[in-house]
């Protein structure tokens, strides 16, 4: 069970009308909490026997006594836009769920490292959610390659610092100030501000959002990362460097998501824009199309008023979830699926194309 696709599950069964299903999901997902610090694990491995546990503790390295089985690092905090969600279809979300969610948010805006961009560094490229992005290929020594790219990831496991708790505050192997990640905290923050008017909680964010903007890139069209990528991978166009269109409404970015030269494909935003080098649509987050971010990227359309790109974006997404039996991903130009199929969170699509 992995977190971000939890809390995405959770919004489509409040959308169907399962209260129940819905705040079942999100407490299932926020179960792991660290109570010191309020990190939140971004996978658990339920039903798992004493041997599976072992493994995974091996695996993930230490986590606590509390929290066997689960990992030890986290995933986008999409669980305050679904406490927000939820709220706004009437469904009662528990208090201690909704102190659950504040916890985990305060845990990445207080406790997490910062860069010198000021903005919050992941520890893990999986933290992301966007696992092989080309944002991250400056980490690797020498040419990426998915093998490469595989031991690296499991080298920067080993390398990741903990507080005593176990929770995950920084990594100096992969001090990297993902845009998109930041944005995501400042977004889900401010969903969850706005749904239980917290003050401090909503000017935390709102300080995040003023340092990624000042990653804005005009010459690109996009925000660059922060860190020890910033002046190399870090510039790379990829779909997820737009996700601060969800709390920063630039001209020229909605342009570059609506741009077929670009990320605009028939069957929902392509992953890595067309004219980079690393485009490849058969390639898992090098190129695909993703519903989950076609679905962050159409609430920010609708948000901010761009109602015709909000309404492309629904059906070429919707058009594509349907013709590939909701799969995990596609190629945005053709409509061919991969991985997983089904995939739960690719039911997004029925929030985007309502009737």
């Amino acid at each position: 069970m992995w977190l971000w696709d939890s809390c995405f599950h959770a919004v489509v069964w409040g959308a169907l009308g399962d209260a129940e299903r819905a705040v079942r999901e999100l407490r299932t997902a926020l179960a792991g909490q660290d109570p010191l610090t309020g990190f939140v694990p971004h996978m658990a491995y339920h039903g798992a026997g004493p041997v599976e546990a072992a493994d995974a503790a091996a695996f993930w390295g230490s986590a606590g006594a509390d929290r066997v089985a689960r990992s030890t690092i986290t995933q986008p905090p999409m669980f305050g836009h679904a406490v927000a969600e939820l709220v706004r279809r009437g469904i009662d979300v528990p208090e201690d769920l909704v102190d659950r969610s504040v916890a985990g948010l305060r845990f990445l805006m207080r406790r997490r490292r910062r860069g010198d961009a000021g903005l919050i560094e992941l520890v893990h490229p999986w933290e992301s959610g966007c696992d092989d992005s080309p944002r991250w290929d400056d980490v690797v020594a020498g040419t990426w390659s998915v093998a490469a790219w595989h031991v690296t990831k499991g080298t920067l496991l080993g390398s990741i610092e903990r507080s005593p708790s176990g929770a995950p505050i920084g990594n100096a192997a992969f001090a990297i100030e993902s845009v998109g990640f930041n944005a995501l905290v400042a977004f889900n923050a401010l969903e969850l501000a706005g749904a239980i008017d917290d003050g401090p909680l909503a000017a935390g964010a709102e300080a995040l959002v003023t340092a990624i903007d000042r990653r804005w890139e005009p010459a690109l069209a996009t925000w660059v990362d922060g860190g020890v990528t910033a002046e190399g991978s870090g510039r790379c166009r990829t779909l997820d460097s737009l996700l601060p269109l969800l709390v920063i409404p630039r001209p020229d970015a909605f342009a570059a998501l609506a741009d077929p030269t670009a990320f605009g494909a028939p069957y929902g935003p392509r992953g890595v824009h067309l004219a980079e080098a690393v485009h490849d649509p058969g390639s898992y987050w090098r190129g695909p199309a993703w519903p989950q971010l076609s679905y962050l990227l159409w609430l920010a359309a609708q948000r901010h008023g761009r109602h015709g790109l909000a309404a492309r974006i629904g059906r070429s997404t919707g058009a594509a979830a349907l013709m590939t039996g909701l799969a995990e991903y596609w190629d945005g130009d053709t409509g061919t699926g991969g991985g997983a199929t089904p995939q739960s969170w690719s039911a997004l699509s029925l929030l985007m194309t309502p009737g």
